[in-house]
């Protein structure tokens, strides 16, 4: 197995773009792209660009009603069709839409591929986690799921056991979705509370289906969480549940919207705690999943000040050659960032917490801390259904 990482990239990528009031800027990839060569790591890793998914890929988690209504809608906009999701607010449809996103499709499953080939260690996709997309329609400006294409194509590999881990601050539904029925695949989700977020799913009930029991586990937090407990949320229910599945393969979607600067959604959390959980990502492929790890990016809307710094963290930490922090952030891409946006960019790697401190579960926990109810909740809603003490 080698042991460089590969990163996914096809400049056309970019060219996932709903138009120019939509949240999803596509400049927050290029970007990002920029800010990894800025730092040399486009020399610390593998830089491939994968086929797009050919239809027989699609059709692994999408059905092939929504693959045509996509396609129709690529070639023609104004021929999207509502009930599948397409051509509303969200998800409006725009020419070559298809291609597009099933480049960044291709590339989540490459990444898949040559994880599970040997090929690369690690593999790092920042254009994908589009986790919201379900098998017959879009949602929440994702049209394909990337994250879920992936864990179905190495399942048709021959893996027996993938865990996908989501900390972007909306519930990863689509990836749920799919594999509801399915106890080869976990899947774990932290985010914002349903009750103040978009989809409104991720419930701690939500557990799995019938011979799946316990194959999904939620962690809604309350609006307004901050870094420590951010982090407590994280160690207090994913180590545990992944040293228990043991998972072949280790997935996980790094959506940047957590962020306290992001303008759609609540939560506190700075992107020094960010670094954190895909250092401890990182950590667990490697302890339980012989290093195999594909990474994702997902949501992010402070295009400027946090996507691109927070999936850099994430490309250098998969290169095996972490960015400090307090790294300084070369006036190059700074200049490129006031060229392409208008906009100052930042001028360190770091919110100024680093590192971050948190208090473990091991500590024990108080019923009357909104956090510790939320952690609870996941817990004692899914544990035992796996076996584990609430």
């Amino acid at each position: 197995m080698s042991g460089r990482a590969q990163l996914m990239w096809d400049e056309a990528v970019t060219g996932y773009d709903f138009g120019p009031d939509h949240p999803m800027d596509p400049v927050r990839l290029a970007l990002t792209r920029r800010l990894v060569d800025a730092f040399g790591l486009d020399r610390e890793v593998d830089v491939v660009a994968a086929k797009p998914a050919g239809d027989s890929t699609l059709r692994l988690v999408h059905r092939e009603d929504y693959v045509e209504a996509v396609k129709a809608a690529s070639v023609d906009p104004r021929a999207a069709d509502a009930a599948y999701g397409l051509g509303t607010m969200d998800d409006p449809a725009f020419a070559g839409m298809h291609e597009v996103s099933a480049l960044i499709a291709g590339q989540s499953v490459g990444a898949a591929e040559a994880v599970w080939r040997g090929d690369a260690l690690h593999a790092v996709n920042f254009a994908g986690g589009l986790h919201h997309a379900m098998p017959g329609g879009a949602s929440g400006f994702c049209i394909y799921n990337d994250a879920s294409l992936a864990i179905a194509r190495l399942l048709e590999l021959g893996a027996e056991r993938v865990a996908y881990v989501d900390v972007d601050v909306h519930h990863g539904d689509g990836v749920q979705a799919a594999f509801w029925e399915d106890p080869r695949v976990l899947t774990v989700s932290l985010h914002e509370h349903p009750r103040t977020l978009f989809p409104q799913t991720g419930w701690p009930e939500e557990t799995g289906a019938a011979g799946a029991e316990g194959s999904a586990v939620n962690v809604a937090l309350p609006a307004g969480t901050g870094d420590a407990g951010w982090l407590r949320a994280f160690h207090s229910v994913v180590p545990e549940l992944i040293a228990d599945f043991r998972p072949q393969v280790l997935v996980t979607q790094h959506g940047a919207d957590t962020h306290f600067e992001d303008p759609l959604a609540h939560l506190a959390v700075s992107l020094d705690a960010q670094r954190a959980v895909q250092v401890a990502c990182h950590e667990l492929a490697h302890e339980y999943a012989e290093g195999r790890w594909v990474a994702l990016g997902g949501g992010g809307y402070a295009v400027v000040d946090v996507v691109p710094r927070s999936w850099t963290h994430l490309v250098a930490i998969a290169a095996g050659r972490e960015v400090e922090p307090s790294s300084v952030i070369p006036e190059s891409w700074r200049a490129e960032v006031f060229a392409r946006t208008r906009q100052l960019g930042p001028v360190r790697m770091t919110d100024g917490r680093w590192p971050v401190s948190f208090v473990g579960w091991e500590a024990g926990y108080d019923p009357a801390d909104r956090l510790d109810q939320a952690v609870l909740a996941a817990r004692r809603a899914a544990f035992p259904l796996r076996g584990l003490l609430a």
